[in-house]
């Protein structure tokens, strides 16, 4: 279960309020490193989106992780997400229609997911209730072993 994930963006307090609106979440300061703020989803799972400014880096700390701010943040990453939201495809558009963010409805084969791009520069792919069935009913490991024609790779003990 992925419980959070941090994320750096150009607007953290910006894009807090975007992606509560989205989840119908709410959206909270985060006190270990200024400027960054928190989105909870509000379910079950503890669900959250963590927003640092951009060019934030995680270091290792002597006793736990430590906040950096590099002078060279990075336009695109390779980082993204796929997350269920409670919001209709329509209602996505509009969101990101209306913060000039670029939305896509994509097919990935067996299921599609709506392509929210965060500042037009981080790509979360958004599941609304219509689109959440496809992903879930595909993302077994027998799909994959299927489409690969072999067995789960093992883990060792």
């Amino acid at each position: 279960m992925l419980h959070h994930i941090s994320v750096a963006v150009d607007n953290p307090l910006h894009v807090a309020k975007v992606l509560s609106e989205v989840w119908n979440g709410k959206f909270f300061p985060f006190p270990p490193h200024p400027g960054s703020y928190i989105v909870l989803a509000g379910d079950q799972h503890g669900t959250a989106i963590e927003l640092y400014p951009a060019a934030t880096e995680l270091i290792p700390g002597e006793s736990e992780v430590e906040f950096s701010q590099t002078s060279f943040p990075r336009h695109f990453t390779g980082i993204h997400a796929a997350i269920s939201v409670p919001i209709s495809q329509k209602k996505i558009e509009e969101i990101g229609g209306r913060e000039g963010w670029i939305v896509l409805l994509c097919n990935r084969g067996p299921f599609q997911v709506v392509e929210f791009w965060v500042e037009n520069k981080l790509m979360l792919e958004f599941l609304p209730p219509a689109l959440t069935p496809q992903y879930l009913t595909f993302m077994q490991p027998q799909n994959f072993e299927q489409l690969f024609a072999t067995s789960a790779v093992a883990t060792s003990s």
